[in-house]
């Protein structure tokens, strides 16, 4: 990693207090769904769930969000609300788990997963920790990481960025990383797409040479050193890092006053 960073220890204020560090991760969330068509939106984790509800409220009006189950769903509810039990929230369509292949195979799904080790080149890791042969932790497996990292664009959210997430050398590639996927062939690259890494905090893409892990941006408050000493693997980084930009005051009314009024965004990122 080199070069300089614009730091900025200033945090945004609105009318009722000032902007959280969820809030500016849920607003980087958003973004990574930026522009996103008719594709289903897989979040995992209380933030991502409040970025994507925000995506489809702002700049992508065609996500396809679902009720947690087995259906398609329109209009906007809480976090950890029914949202059947929500005025406005619509039915659209039936989804039963076996049409979600058809989804992954066809491209049409962009999902934001918590990795529980990445390296510099996106591959990831939620299998084991330690030698396969003989883990020191067992995890959740593979999972279906390596056909949505092959199929579909794929972002991860990191709740806790640390040395223990951010390694040089993932233990077992469970999601395919820009330099695995090169190495394969166009089986596994002709529809390879890792989009963004969300993190307390940065924000990152794969935008560096060959496919590199890049630094776009610092949450306000976190200063380049801070960011190099919880990161284990080597991150691109161009000329000044900007800070992640400030949510508006619409999107701050959106998430605190229809996405999530309990704030359980806090939860995951305490204040």
């Amino acid at each position: 990693m080199s070069s300089t960073v614009t730091e900025s220890t200033d945090r945004g204020t609105a009318a009722d207090g000032p902007v959280t560090r969820a809030e500016y991760c849920a607003v980087a969330v958003a973004e990574a769904f930026a522009g996103d068509g008719e594709f289903i939106a897989s979040a995992f984790g209380t933030i991502p769930a409040v970025g994507v509800r925000l995506a489809r409220l702002t700049v992508a009006p065609d996500l396809l969000l679902t009720d947690g189950e087995a259906s398609f769903v329109s209009g906007s509810w809480q976090i950890g609300a029914d949202p059947h039990a929500t005025e406005g929230v619509v039915v659209e369509g039936w989804s039963p788990f076996r049409t979600i292949f058809d989804l992954v195979w066809h491209g049409k799904r962009h999902v934001m997963m918590i990795p529980s080790q990445i390296d510099g080149y996106g591959n990831t890791n939620i299998s084991a920790i330690g030698d396969y042969a003989q883990p020191k932790v067992q995890l959740l497996g593979v999972r279906g990481a390596p056909g949505n990292s092959v199929s579909h664009p794929t972002s991860y959210w990191v709740p806790n960025h640390s040395k223990r997430v951010f390694v040089p050398t993932v233990d077992m590639v469970s999601g395919v990383g820009t330099d695995n996927a090169r190495a394969a062939g166009p089986a596994a690259s002709a529809y390879h797409d890792l989009r963004r890494v969300v993190t307390n905090l940065a924000v990152l893409d794969f935008g560096g040479p060959d496919g590199a892990m890049r630094l776009l941006s610092l949450h306000p408050g976190v200063t380049l050193e801070e960011f190099r000493a919880a990161t284990g693997c080597d991150v691109h980084v161009e000329g000044a890092v900007p800070a992640t930009r400030e949510p508006s005051a619409e999107e701050l009314r959106l998430i605190r006053e229809i996405i999530d009024p309990r704030s359980l965004r806090d939860r995951e990122i305490p204040t």
